[in-house]
């Protein structure tokens, strides 16, 4: 039997096929300055590195258990729930959850929150911070950063067109073992010497990621008297709220008396009820600071997911009515990592290693320094230890065992975040002394695992 072949494109559509092989080069520049020194993203880097290891990747902070049943069964009820579930809700906020998160949170800064005036909804608390970097500052101003801090503040000023300016927690005691992240503090004198006539901000994270420090009320006084002072607003980051350990409690910034004005306030619905992939985060705040975040929101993402809203507002509504009983999950979950984070303090001191035990949140801190290895390497010499050392770990303490390519007992699954510090604290080599070379872990899993560094 004859086949015939033909040619199922026009000449036209094969002229285009080849000229697209070939790489269009524009004479003027792609991207904006704005994307300068942001490019690089340690998550994207280190997330692949242990993809291609085959290290389990736990450097992110999610559980690897699921959310409380009854919001499952919340969520489960949302999608079921009729066509409005799946369609628009309200831009800045699905109605049910603002309403629940300002009659929660009123009771504790103390406060009448109005619900469609001083809360916005976010795609996630990183979106909620998203939009306050970019409302709130603008080109030359700066911007406090406490350090250790999560990584996303430094480019999303740099992004905003501010500068960041980093000052440390320091241990208490320079030179002795750190126990605890209570032992890190805060100096208000150095903190004041930062500031400048171009300061416009200061971010603070408590319970910290990745100390797992909780900010006593005289640490946060001090913090707002310089605000107050100096006419600062605060970007609080405060999505572990309810994840603090050993009697610390958490106190909210802006429940201290002239500061609710000057506070944006950021809560994660992923990181209260343990479902980080809902992406529902929030922002309170007073409404003349909401007013300016709601336009950068309604400018890009505009609305979250329904269902998911509809769920954590339920979630809300249940805590409320059982908050501060045994019966609360607030009360249950850092009871379950509490138990987490003490095997696997157990885990580091039997093999030698001091780990600093945190007050709050999903890691730990451990000092790193008594491990002597070679990290000489053609490829990353010139990167700083805290890469080197967790690029060690995830590609050289791999061993074929019985069941195949397995992690080193001690060592179990390697993974980094870095750039937890600037560059001034980095090259401060009397401050990564009393630091030594840190690395913290995630305790949300069952089995401990070496997630991300500090400094080198």
């Amino acid at each position: 039997m004859d086949v015939v072949v033909r040619n199922l494109c026009s000449p036209a559509v094969r002229r285009c096929t080849s000229i697209h092989k070939t790489p269009v080069v524009m004479a003027h520049r792609i991207h904006t300055r704005r994307l300068e020194g942001v490019d690089k993203n340690v998550w994207v880097e280190f997330t692949q590195l242990a993809a291609d290891y085959k290290a389990v990747n736990l450097g992110q902070g999610f559980p690897d258990f699921s959310p409380p049943k009854f919001v499952q069964d919340a969520f489960c009820q949302a999608v079921g729930g009729g066509p409005a579930m799946h369609q628009y809700t309200r831009a800045f906020g699905h109605p049910p959850l603002v309403k629940i998160l300002a009659k929660f949170f009123s009771r504790i800064v103390g406060r009448d929150i109005d619900p469609f005036e001083d809360v916005l909804v976010s795609v996630g608390a990183y979106q909620a911070l998203f939009c306050a970097f970019q409302a709130l500052i603008d080109d030359g101003d700066e911007v406090i950063i406490v350090e250790p801090f999560f990584d996303c503040y430094q480019p999303m000023v740099k992004m905003a067109g501010g500068t960041a300016v980093y000052v440390p927690l320091r241990p208490r005691v320079e030179g002795k073992a750190v126990l605890s992240s209570g032992d890190f503090v805060l100096s208000a004198e150095e903190l004041a010497s930062k500031l400048t006539p171009r300061t416009k901000a200061i971010v603070i994270n408590t319970p910290n990621n990745p100390l797992g420090k909780v900010y006593k009320t005289e640490e946060l006084q001090m913090i707002a008297d310089l605000c107050i002072k100096h006419d600062l607003l605060c970007i609080s980051d405060e999505v572990y709220e309810w994840l603090t350990y050993d009697g610390a409690k958490h106190v909210k910034i802006a429940s201290l008396p002239g500061m609710w004005e000057r506070t944006i306030t950021v809560g994660s619905g992923g990181k209260t009820f343990s479902a980080t992939g809902w992406k529902v985060g929030w922002v309170i705040s007073s409404r003349e600071l909401i007013k300016h975040m709601r336009v950068v929101h309604q400018n890009s993402v505009y609305h979250c997911p329904t269902a998911a809203q509809e769920a954590v507002a339920r979630g809300f509504e249940r805590e409320y009515e059982l908050f501060g009983s045994p019966e609360s999950y607030f009360q249950q979950l850092p009871a379950m990592l509490q138990h987490k984070r003490t095997k696997l303090a157990s885990c580091l001191q039997s093999i030698g290693l001091t780990p600093v035990m945190p007050e709050g949140g999903y890691f730990m801190v451990v000092d790193v320094s008594s491990v002597n290895v070679d990290l000489k390497d053609g490829n990353c010499n010139e990167e700083p230890f805290d890469y080197r050392f967790v690029k060690w770990l995830t590609k050289e303490k791999v061993s074929d065992g019985p069941q195949g390519r397995q992690k080193s007992p001690v060592y179990k699954h390697g993974l980094t975040r870095v750039q937890l510090f600037g560059e001034e604290t980095r090259a401060n080599t009397n401050y990564h002394y009393s630091f030594c070379f840190l690395v913290f872990l995630t305790f949300t899993s069952a089995s401990p695992v070496v997630a991300l560094t500090l400094c080198g």
